[in-house]
């Protein structure tokens, strides 16, 4: 079967490349419908990776965000037409201790082997979660940067200390905005702070407890435990501000990537005995725990609809390029590409 594959072949320069797709009894077709552009994405296709890994990567399928029908399952697990989102996380091995986004074996669409901007995507069972009735497809085909911040709490709820009286999240961007939703219906009880830069962003938080500029947070404030979520060269003022105003023994939560090294002010994580928690990706729990807290609280959906960003038809080339551009320049919120 021969399928189309979209790949990025050297920055802001996308060809077609077809491959065949032998038909077996242990992998699943899915046609992906909708596809999320995501940071790492736009690092690829603007070159602001180092050439070394650009040279390394490409040519490559970008997208790992993304929602689709099967098309064929020799399985049985899923009916040909079902809605299912796709796992980019692909694991080689088993550990017993370390979980399958951190084993340095494992696979990842959109970085280690080709993304699901192709015609087709093949896979196993394993690799597919089943969508529920009724979840927008706008909000679905984001589902896996949600389970990034899904996958940090839960690490947070197994590592920290049980004084959680204020939690802050610095971070007013999307990912700022999923982790505060999250940890808002996962601890309703707990008071949840945000901190910002944006006032029209920190408007948006309407779910939370209290939003504060970062220039502007009161000096009597403190929080006994913070997630970062600013990433880039601004990592490392957001994890010193956390530092700052953190209580002793309590847990920093770190999503934010950055290329390039920040410092940090280690002499005060010493002297505070501050727990310093990287966490990246997610694995199929947390995509199963997520798609079952969006049936338990829907209205978590309903809040995820505020960032989705702009919506583009997707029918060549020139559309992907288009879509790519448009993501580069918006103020907040998720590109989606609606596969045509």
């Amino acid at each position: 079967m021969l399928n189309t594959v979209y790949q990025l072949v050297r920055p802001r320069q996308f060809e077609i490349h077809f491959e065949d797709i032998s038909m077996d009894n242990e992998h699943i077709l899915v046609r992906p419908t909708h596809l999320s552009i995501c940071n790492a994405d736009q690092r690829y296709y603007q070159g602001k990776r180092s050439e070394e890994i650009l040279r390394q990567k490409l040519p490559m399928a970008l997208i790992h965000e993304g929602i689709g029908k099967v098309i064929y399952d020799p399985s049985g697990e899923f009916q040909v037409g079902e809605k299912v989102v796709m796992i980019p996380n692909t694991p080689c091995e088993q550990d017993d201790v370390i979980a399958e986004n951190y084993l340095r074996s494992s696979k990842f669409r959109g970085s280690s082997m080709n993304g699901l901007m192709q015609e087709y995507v093949q896979t196993t069972a394993d690799r597919l979660i089943r969508l529920p009735e009724g979840i927008n497809d706008l909000v679905a085909v984001f589902t896996e940067m949600v389970t990034v911040c899904y996958h940090a709490i839960s690490r947070f709820d197994r590592t920290a200390h049980r004084r959680r009286d204020v939690i802050g999240v610095w971070g007013d961007g999307n990912m700022g905005y999923i982790t505060a939703l999250l940890l808002k219906a996962r601890f309703p009880e707990v008071k949840i702070c945000v901190f910002g830069v944006s006032d029209t962003k920190l408007n948006d938080f309407s779910f939370v407890d209290e939003t504060y500029r970062v220039s502007e947070i009161p000096s009597d404030l403190s929080v006994d435990h913070g997630f970062e979520c600013v990433g880039g060269s601004a990592s490392g003022q957001a994890i010193n501000q956390i530092i700052d105003y953190i209580k002793p023994e309590g847990t920093i939560g770190i999503l934010g990537v950055s290329e390039d090294f920040v410092p940090i002010n280690t002499r005060m994580i010493l002297e505070k005995g501050l727990r310093i928690l990287g966490t990246s990706r997610s694995g199929r729990e947390d995509f199963q725990g997520l798609i079952d807290l969006y049936v338990e609280q829907p209205k978590i959906v309903e809040y995820l609809e505020k960032i989705i960003g702009g919506v583009v038809e997707m029918k060549d080339v020139k559309d992907i390029v288009a879509a790519f551009e448009m993501d580069i320049h918006k103020m907040m919120g998720k590109t989606v590409l609606v596969w045509d």
